[in-house]
């Protein structure tokens, strides 16, 4: 155990989280299918084309994603998440049945030989390219290079993923996850407690940090049992290559100043400069 980790409910590690709500709140309703286009109905008027693809953006959980497709295969809410259990997914077994982190984000056909998908070829579908993507070289080599197996890379990514500010950003956010695992503190990550409590925010209190949940970071050690999201491959390329340095702590204080040091003054300074800004866009905005 690390003896010279300060308080944890003075310790503010990240970035406070990444807010992965992407443009709208639409996301957090599943609506990331493709923009429908409008096309000629029979030259009377106007009519709405039906999507093709489905759209899955990096960061996504599988909630998120559930959502997305029953939407674009136009199913009751929930139909997608019981159809987990019946697609015979090709998971780790770490996994113990849970496809978070392996739900592949790319761009996905609705269609298959002219037949409308079903959610449990579609999920088969993200699953089967996760795997492709993850299991051939170089990710399983690099993960086996940093002592992990391929799970623990893609539970690592995601917390990347939620965490990076920007791709640049990535590589060093995934240090500072080594270099405290390393030293045996505790991650301290906001997107863990983020996940814990199926949110995205910025802001996260003492007490969000004393949840009870195998996702709290600031109370239990090592990583968290299952990623958070589903990675795209720049995080997993930094989460098997991390940019070397010593960083024990990051936030980012405004868009584009993400400032990473081993300080924990130093970190002090730069998150009550992050508090300064989000105090005064509150009164802009207020």
């Amino acid at each position: 155990m690390y003896q010279n980790t300060p308080p944890r409910s003075t310790i503010r590690l990240t970035r406070r989280g990444r807010l992965v709500l992407i443009a709208t709140g639409a996301v957090v309703a599943g609506t990331a299918v493709a923009v429908p286009l409008l096309t000629l109905d029979s030259g009377d008027g106007l009519a709405e084309k039906k999507p093709t693809t489905l759209m899955i953006p990096e960061g996504w959980r599988a909630g998120q994603i559930y959502q997305a497709v029953d939407k674009a295969l136009a199913l009751p809410v929930g139909t997608a998440k019981k159809a987990v259990g019946k697609a015979a997914l090709k998971l780790p077994n770490d996994a113990e049945g849970n496809p978070e982190g392996f739900l592949f984000p790319a761009t996905y056909p609705l269609e298959l030989n002219g037949k409308k998908r079903t959610p449990e070829s579609l999920l088969s579908f993200m699953v089967n390219t996760a795997n492709k993507k993850f299991n051939g070289a170089p990710i399983a080599a690099g993960a086996q290079r940093n002592a992990m197996n391929v799970y623990q890379a893609v539970t690592i990514a995601s917390i990347v993923q939620a965490e990076a500010a920007t791709k640049a950003d990535m590589g060093r956010v995934a240090r500072v996850i080594f270099n405290r695992l390393e030293r045996g503190m505790p991650l301290q990550m906001d997107s863990t407690i983020n996940y814990a409590l199926n949110r995205s925010t910025l802001r996260t209190t003492g007490a969000d940090t004393r949840v009870d949940s195998p996702y709290n970071s600031y109370q239990r050690m090592g990583l968290p049992p299952t990623p958070i999201d589903n990675p795209g491959e720049d995080a997993m390329r930094a989460a098997i290559s991390p940019t070397p340095g010593d960083w024990l702590y990051f936030v980012t204080v405004k868009p584009g100043d993400t400032r990473f040091t081993a300080s924990f003054e130093e970190h002090q300074r730069n998150v009550a400069e992050f508090n300064k800004v989000q105090r005064a866009g509150a009164k802009t905005s207020g």
